[in-house]
């Protein structure tokens, strides 16, 4: 009961139980914490209009005792014409009208009886009230990681695309080829990107209020984010990274280079390189979207782990051998060269940081000023 409360979610009790029975039973399972619970017994639901109906399930406490089953239906219709999200459990007959016309319908798999197994949604293997909470609490988690696991496949898109615009707006050599893309997307990000995909669910997910219905998984605010700031940010490592090899071999704003010249060889696996490195902070920023780094654990995803060891495995393997330089279109570049990458990857750490630092801030104050 205290985890639905913290996690926004109103548990209301519906019985033929005398009152004096449902409250006793409610404030013994903590479903009613204060002096005066708001009791409607079936009775008095009979004489309660629409609006009135309405108006008493805005209570914090809340139990009606002694109804029937079609006022059990009716509750459900006066809870989703207030656009609630509305789950309903029951185990018999009478249930099945109000199974049926809620959101999600939950019969009991050891008492239930079949008629309500059939309107029924769900079927609770073990009528256990804490597995109803215990799911809610997974389905938070996987949309999260799902976003997680956007955000960071897409963030790499706008590194990727950049050397091109770059190649064909300033007519520079170009910075990145296609074989060098297909092996980010489809070599170094993979499994970091599974693993997020794979994360524990954030001891926070069950203490913020239900997403509104119309809060998709990729939406504006996610691309805004993956695009423009954490992608923004990976392009100028790469391309940064790029130049910095192109000019300290010499080379001069229209100079030509061949496509196997050495130096621009070493200069499209920096852009690679930075890509790479970026990535990998990038995987830890999109672990934490809203807590720091320094308070989250970072260690205990072994699949993010494993994947990051791939990513460097793999950009040595492109770099540093014969049949990587042959296949990637690659040559081995200095310790150098990232050196300058790294400061890029760390200062997206501390950039992402300082957002959460600054959003944190005007969250609190925003619910200082609706307590005051």
């Amino acid at each position: 009961m205290q985890k639905c409360r913290t996690a926004g979610i109103k548990v209301i009790m519906v019985t033929g139980d005398h009152p004096h029975t449902a409250v006793a039973i409610g404030r013994e399972i903590g479903l009613i914490t204060g002096e005066h619970p708001v009791v409607v017994t079936g009775d008095r639901l009979r004489k309660l209009s629409k609006t009135q109906l309405q108006l008493a399930l805005d209570s914090p406490e809340i139990v009606f005792a002694r109804v029937a089953a079609d006022q059990k239906m009716r509750i459900v219709e006066a809870l989703k014409s207030k656009k609630e999200v509305v789950a309903v459990t029951g185990d018999g007959v009478n249930d099945a009208p109000a199974l049926k016309l809620a959101d999600i319908g939950i019969a009991m798999g050891v008492a239930g009886t079949d008629v309500a197994k059939e309107a029924a949604d769900m079927i609770l293997l073990d009528d256990n009230f804490a597995s109803i909470v215990a799911a809610i609490e997974e389905g938070r988690s996987v949309f999260d990681n799902i976003r997680r696991f956007l955000t960071y496949i897409l963030t790499s898109n706008i590194p990727e695309l950049v050397p091109y615009l770059a190649f064909a707006l300033l007519k520079i050599p170009l910075p990145l080829t296609i074989i060098q893309i297909l092996a980010v997307d489809l070599g170094t990000d993979m499994i970091p990107a599974l693993g997020l995909g794979a994360e524990k669910p954030d001891p926070a997910t069950m203490t913020s209020p239900p997403r509104p219905r119309s809060d998709t998984l990729l939406n504006w605010r996610i691309l805004m984010r993956a695009y423009l700031y954490l992608g923004t940010m990976e392009a100028v490592a790469a391309m940064a990274a790029f130049f910095y090899v192109l000019h300290g071999g010499g080379w001069r704003y229209g100079d030509f280079l061949a496509d196997n010249a050495p130096l621009y060889l070493q200069a499209t696996t920096a852009c690679l390189g930075a890509i790479i490195v970026a990535q990998i902070a990038n995987v830890f920023i999109c672990k934490s979207p809203g807590r720091s780094l320094f308070a989250a654990p970072l260690l205990d995803n072994r699949l993010i782990l494993w994947g990051i060891a791939l990513e460097i495995g793999l950009i040595l393997a492109i770099g540093y051998t014969p049949w990587g330089n042959r296949v990637f279109g690659t040559a081995p570049i200095g310790a150098e060269v990232w050196l300058f990458a790294a400061p890029f990857a760390l200062g997206m750490v501390a950039l992402e940081e300082l957002r959460k630092r600054l959003t944190g801030s005007a969250a609190a104050n925003r619910r200082a000023g609706a307590s005051r």
